[in-house]
């Protein structure tokens, strides 16, 4: 059985909770990942009770000796195997133009979007290495060329830096069989977006990103790493 760590697996609505549901019924077994501990627990419970194979970890991810502990206590658990991992932990906030964001702000969009892949990235490849993994980060559509960038800045920087580290471990990692690629999708209909931005605006399904996310960490998209894959509203 395929072993996958997804973090981001949080409260009910979002898609980290779409992505664990099929990779579930894919057949993989999950190691879910949130910083909140109660949420994970009730997203693993669900995936169980759906006849899924799922185990709840709190972490801060932003924290490296949390995110360290966080993988040997994987290891420990699970065995030292990693056959996918998905990094959908993260957050939005318009920050104002440049001149107007506070440096506090800033870093916050920094850390929580891209230290954290960072992180996780990290410690999880040398699990990845024993079966030859495959990584998947979630970026925006902030960091596709031409985007709109005025007034979030800090976070656009953020999820440019996760394209670039996506890229940077496809090329390091290839001898290892590792690939790494991106999803850089519009809005996604997610319980937080459909409350704050109405739920007729275009976003993109849950199911379209959860189905690309399956692509990817199958053996069907074998051949792709490196690449950004960019998710429209139907």
């Amino acid at each position: 059985m395929k072993r996958a760590l997804l973090t981001g697996v949080g409260r009910e609505g979002q898609v980290g909770e779409a992505v664990a549901s099929r990779l579930a019924a894919d057949g993989f077994e999950l190691i879910l990942v949130d910083h909140t501990a109660e949420n994970v627990r009730a997203r693993a419970d669900a995936i169980r009770a759906a006849g899924g194979i799922a185990a709840p970890y709190a972490c801060d991810l932003a924290d490296p000796d949390a995110v360290t502990g966080l993988i040997r206590k994987v290891a420990t658990d699970h065995g030292d195997r990693l056959d996918a991992v998905v990094h959908m932990a993260g957050g939005f906030a318009a920050t104002g133009p440049v001149t107007d964001t506070a440096v506090l702000d800033w870093d916050r969009q920094l850390t929580i979007n891209l230290r954290t892949a960072f992180l996780t990235a990290r410690a999880s490849i040398p699990m990845l290495r024993v079966a030859g993994g495959t990584m998947v980060f979630f970026s925006s559509e902030s960091a596709i060329p031409g985007a709109k960038l005025s007034g979030i800045s800090a976070y656009a920087v953020a999820k440019y830096g996760v394209v670039a580290l996506a890229v940077a471990i496809s090329q390091e990692e290839r001898g290892a069989g590792i690939r790494a690629n991106v999803l850089a999708p519009a809005a996604i209909r997610t319980a937080t977006n459909a409350a704050s931005m109405g739920k007729e605006a275009k976003f993109v399904e849950r199911e379209d990103v959860s189905a690309t996310v399956a692509y990817l960490c199958s053996e069907a998209s074998r051949a792709i790493t490196g690449q950004v894959l960019r998710l429209s509203p139907r």
